[in-house]
């Protein structure tokens, strides 16, 4: 008798992304081994190292990271279309995932992208592996898109946050989605505020605001004015800007889409209080991700013994 296949769809988030570690980690725990893996931005990176057997390796850098040598990776360059040029961490990827072809994997893999231009979502089936995962994570202004078969590529969450569809159209007779985005942001946000006119007044007269001026050279500091948080008088630096943008959009999207298209089974890691920049925070993100899955094993469950019983009166 056939059996019905499980499919993943692993969503975009950023730093939240290592959540996908202990998702899948909990899933294999249990016995439940996703057939089809999509993933969308950091969701392609965990799912394609999952669908090419290293997660284990993939887990062992994100243990490594911590909030000094993640800087390593922000290799700046103002030549090209991103503020990062992204090849210090895609030699480490290459480490593992160098010379593997998505088609020759033992599971089906799917990397969402978006194209320039069109807008069209992207689904990258063959190819190389860990050519099809960085266009997938290629942020705009972050990340230098990436070309391939005479297209420029950049992140898919702008298109298909959480891949639902890709593993339906897979083959997938389950679907189980995570969300990193759930109960992160307010879905309303109408919050009267009065501007202040006091630092415009400032300005106007030829005066800096003394808790805005700068007491160190930019140039020497030049990562932390584009990486920096922000708190009180100081503004976040263009990247935080950038991804907060970005995950703002991402969410509505994925509210969309997944009302549009649910999945069988939601998985929400509670990560609110985890930062988009915090990719040294990785176990607490994987523990959080292990024990949302727990959490929905029951469902899960069920939705597999539906599923197949389906496919078995089906025959």
């Amino acid at each position: 008798m056939e059996r019905n296949r499980i499919g993943i769809a692993l969503g975009g988030g950023a730093a939240r992304g290592w959540a996908h570690i202990g998702v899948l980690k909990a899933l294999d725990a249990y016995g439940l081994k996703p057939d089809v893996v999509a993933g969308t931005s950091i969701g392609a990176v965990v799912g394609g190292c999952y669908a090419a057997g290293k997660l284990a390796e993939l887990e062992a850098f994100v243990h490594s990271l911590t909030s000094r040598n993640v800087l390593r990776y922000l290799d700046l360059d103002f030549t090209g279309s991103g503020l990062l040029s992204g090849t210090r961490l895609h030699k480490t990827f290459a480490r593992h995932l160098a010379g593997l072809e998505i088609q020759d994997l033992e599971k089906t893999f799917v990397a969402v992208a978006t194209e320039i231009g069109t807008g069209r979502e992207i689904w990258l089936t063959q190819g190389s592996l860990i050519r099809a995962i960085r266009a997938s994570y290629a942020l705009p202004g972050i990340f230098k898109p990436v070309h391939i078969n005479d297209h420029w590529l950049m992140d898919g969450a702008f298109v298909n946050p959480v891949p639902v569809a890709v593993c339906r159209a897979m083959g997938a007779s389950v679907v189980i989605a995570v969300n990193l985005h759930a109960g992160g942001l307010s879905r309303t946000a109408f919050m009267p505020l009065e501007a202040s006119a006091e630092d415009d007044d400032a300005i106007e007269n030829g005066e800096e605001p003394p808790a805005k001026k700068p007491r160190i050279p930019l140039l020497r500091n030049l990562r932390h004015q584009l990486f920096r948080k922000g708190n009180g008088n100081s503004a976040p630096g263009l990247s935080p800007v950038l991804l907060e943008a970005f995950n703002i959009t991402q969410d509505r999207i994925a509210r969309a889409r997944l009302a549009g298209d649910p999945p069988d089974v939601i998985i929400t890691p509670r990560l609110r209080d985890m930062g988009l920049f915090e990719f040294h925070k990785a176990e607490s993100a994987i523990s959080h991700g292990f024990d949302a899955t727990i959490r929905q094993l029951d469902e899960i469950e069920l939705s597999t013994v539906a599923a197949q019983e389906e496919l078995e009166a089906s025959v």
